[in-house]
């Protein structure tokens, strides 16, 4: 029930961002050693590495500040003429909530000064460790200097000076100071760290918590590669701080060079603004906010974009030629109570294009999805609860198309999505039911062609001048224009029992009602496919079921063996009104071990499985003592009476060319083997009744060690006319990653299409990744392949990535497209 909803997290902004630098003179710094590498670019937009977790380090007792001066020694003197303690010989004091040790400490009571000589260790009450070999202080430690010193913070950050004076409690000056995020080498402590900041003078100001540093250089392995007169940056403690981060750069063709310079501003705890403008050689300035706040139950969020472009005309011909473009981004989720969240996106466009052509927002190419881009921004606004037995989804979707199809893409009025599961059973079994409402507008049809002669003569366009050849012989009706409207209710009853031979029975039933209305525009074609104007039905489906299995267990020195015999006998009338109404959310259909023992194999509500059927399998289960599984299913469908609602074509031939369209289905079969952690195998396939002909494998392996991981997938899948497959399509997709040494990574991924004989995209990249330093490149391809001899055209993407731990991160790609002959 409702009462019984639980909490959902509600989202939260990232409220971890830095700023990096209170200025752009680091900016600069780091422009200056990556440029000649980052010439041509787009917005960092690929998979990126980061930073090796740190080890945790035990938090110091903290020690109560009650005034009084705890000393253990060796010795331990008294002068009370000057009024003097000398500890001598492995000092240990605690003092104000800090702890020194040290060979040497003098305590003055009359000046209320603090000195230590020798070895020295001071560890305050936040964790920072002080090293030094003198160290005079005043007793809150808020004035005095320190001779070389070394500090390491919990942050494990370290800096290192000839000496350091404090003053006011407050700031902290180093002379010829040593800023780092690396560790020190173990087997050389003296060598250079992997990359420092060395400055005449740092000053660590603690209220405004910022580093300044001046005469500053930046050194790789001890060799400076970039020098500065003047910058800052703030603390290591600091995870949120108005200033510049680093910036990007990029290039296009359409809008040449461009560095992108984003200024964070950390308005209050709760909130904060980004502002990101992005200097171009061609197009000027493209403005770029972004706004974040976080409230008591939940967060939200608003980017806006804009540009006033100096040349419209370098996109002659596409929808950005125009002078002003922009958009708005924006999205929340808030929690009602403890049960209920609700929420919204936004994204609202000048148009369909903005997003490609400037690469923004959730048009980015994620490197590893082989450039798998959106097609629609959504915008959607939802009420979601759960609980532990019941769950609840109301939306209301728009769906901005990128490909400009606008007419052709449905805007859900709302998807309401209900279900439960009783808590008392009934008749002894455990009883759920289901609803489902679902309303949809679409202004044109979408159709798609199945045959080459409709693909050639585009006779599936809405502007094709032939309306007849729009038939179900030629295209599918993926889309229906007009409205829909469906409310569906379904409950379902289920018990299991195990009789003395411990064979188990499962007799099931279920009752689904589905009650429809659509009104159908009458545009050219569509009458081929669907009756126009307005339609109302009303569909129920009873059903009554019974499961058989009966495992057999054979247990033996090595290992375990279950053989389970199972099957499937369902009872129930014709699907009504089968292929003569529309199908908006049932259009993919995969027949496959994976699913024959389902009751409804349509993976939508709008169809539904009718007629007698019997599903039939078997399936084993190996277990090893040392480790390891095997795990097969074989079996097959039959259709037993009444009319077999997977050979009859709908609007989108769903079913049709399945395996299932026959009274015998196909054989499906699946193998998953795993020897043990490192390496699992899984073949999957579907084999043709008659002819036993392979119509559907796919076989992939995968391998993990501690250097190196491998995976490789094959697929081969036989031609499916009625659904627009015309030819076999066979291909392999082979991923590896490398682990060269204790911090370089190589990775790279391909696809192989076997029937074009070509390999159509592939990823290579590679890593250097440790506790306080991030160096990674990758590079993308991915081949277009057009009928005919037009040679392919090859997109690339490159992208470099470097980050210094609390200093910066910046990261860079270029990308283009090319003819290849």
């Amino acid at each position: 029930m409702l009462s019984a909803f639980r909490r959902r997290a509600p989202v939260r902004g990232d409220r971890s961002r830095l700023a990096g630098v209170s200025g752009t003179v680091l900016a600069l710094m780091f422009a200056a050693v990556i440029g000649g590498a980052v010439a041509s670019a787009t917005p960092a937009s690929a998979q990126s590495f980061t930073y090796n977790p740190q080890p945790t380090r035990p938090v110091a007792p903290r020690v109560a500040n009650d005034g009084q001066m705890l000393v253990q020694a060796v010795e331990v003197d008294y002068d009370y003429n000057n009024s003097r303690v000398s500890a001598v010989g492995n000092v240990q004091m605690f003092y104000n909530g800090t702890s020194v040790e040290a060979d040497k400490v003098i305590y003055d009571q009359k000046t209320k000064r603090l000195h230590a000589e020798g070895n020295i260790r001071m560890t305050d009450a936040e964790g920072k460790i002080t090293y030094a070999n003198i160290m005079d202080l005043s007793d809150d430690y808020r004035d005095g200097f320190v001779d070389s010193l070394r500090v390491d913070t919990a942050d494990a950050t370290r800096m290192a000076a000839t000496r350091a004076d404090r003053s006011s409690g407050n700031f902290t000056v180093f002379e010829n100071g040593v800023y780092t995020a690396c560790a020190a080498c173990k087997d050389d402590p003296k060598k250079p760290p992997l990359w420092q900041v060395k400055g005449a003078r740092i000053i660590h100001d603690q209220n405004e918590k910022m580093l300044y540093f001046e005469n500053a250089q930046l050194e790789f392995f001890g060799v400076p590669m970039a020098y500065m007169p003047y910058f800052s940056t703030p603390d290591p403690t600091v995870k949120r701080k108005t200033g510049f981060l680093m910036p990007g750069f990029s290039s296009d063709t359409t809008y040449g060079y461009g560095v992108e310079t984003p200024f964070y501003w950390a308005i209050a705890p709760d909130y904060d603004a980004t502002f990101s403008p992005r200097f171009t050689t061609r197009q000027g300035v493209l403005m770029q906010a972004e706004f974040r706040q976080r409230l008591l139950n939940g967060a939200y969020q608003v980017r806006a974009y804009g540009i006033d472009q100096l040349d419209p005309g370098a996109f002659a011909g596409q929808p950005g030629d125009r002078q002003f473009r922009g958009g708005v981004e924006t999205k929340g989720q808030f929690a009602l109570n403890d049960k209920w969240v609700w929420g919204w996106d936004g994204v609202l466009l000048t148009d369909y294009y903005f997003f490609s052509d400037y690469r923004l927002a959730q048009y980015k190419d994620p490197l590893g999805s082989f450039l798998s881009l959106p097609t629609e921004a959504i915008s959607q606004l939802y009420l979601t609860g759960v609980g532990n037995r019941s769950y609840f989804d109301a939306r209301t979707i728009y769906y901005l198309s990128f490909s400009g199809f606008q007419q052709n893409v449905p805007v859900i009025h709302p998807v309401v999505d209900y279900s439960n599961v009783l808590n008392s059973p009934i008749f002894g079994g455990e009883v759920s039911y289901k609803t489902n409402f679902t309303s949809l507008t679409r202004n044109d049809a979408v159709f798609d062609p199945i045959t080459t002669l409709a693909n050639t003569a585009s006779l599936c366009t809405t502007t094709s001048a032939d309306p007849l050849a729009r038939t179900p012989s030629q295209c599918l009706l993926r889309g229906m224009p007009g409205t829909y409207t469906r409310l569906t209710g379904e409950a379902q009853w289920r018990r299991s029992f195990t009789d003395s031979a411990g064979e188990i029975w499962t007799p099931f039933a279920s009752i689904r009602a589905d009650a429809i209305d659509a009104s159908i525009s009458n545009q050219p074609g569509v009458s081929n496919f669907l009756p126009v104007g307005d339609t109302q039905a009303l569909r129920v489906m009873p059903t009554i079921g019974l499961e058989y299995r009966y495992p057999f267990i054979n247990v033996q020195p090595w290992g375990s063996t279950t053989i389970e015999p199972i099957a499937q006998i369902i009872a129930r009338p014709n699907e009504s009104y089968a292929g003569k109404l529309p199908n908006e959310d049932a259009q993919s259909m995969v027949f496959d071990a994976s699913n024959l023992f389902s009751v409804d194999k349509f993976s939508g509500y709008d169809r539904v499985e009718g007629g007698g059927r019997a599903n039939v399998g078997v399936q084993s289960t190996t277990q090893f003592d040392r480790g390891g599984s095997v795990n097969v299913l074989f079996g097959q469908s039959y259709q037993l009476f009444g009319l077999n609602s997977y050979a009859v074509q709908d609007v989108t031939n769903t079913g049709v060319d399945s395996g299932l369209q026959n009274a015998k289905s196909d054989y499906v079969a699946r193998v998953n083997y795993s020897p043990n952690r490192t390496y699992t195998f899984s073949v999957r396939t579907r084999l043709d009744e008659a002819t036993l002909n392979v119509n559907r494998f796919e076989a992939e392996g995968r391998a993990a060690f501690d250097r190196w991981s491998v995976s490789m997938m094959y697929g081969n899948y036989a031609p499916q006319p009625e659904l627009g497959y015309l030819t076999r399509r066979e291909g392999l997709l082979g991923t590896a990653s490398v682990k060269l040494a204790a911090n370089w990574v190589v990775t790279g991924s391909a696809r192989w299409d076997l029937e074009a004989n070509k390999v159509n995209q592939y990823v290579v990249g590679a890593g250097y990744v440790d506790d306080c330093f991030v160096l990674a490149a990758n590079y993308v391809t991915s081949y277009s392949y057009s009928a005919g001899t037009t040679p392919p055209v090859l997109s690339h993407a490159f992208m470099l990535q470097i980050g210094l731990r609390t200093i910066a991160n910046s990261a860079a790609s270029a990308s283009g497209a090319t003819g290849v002959q």
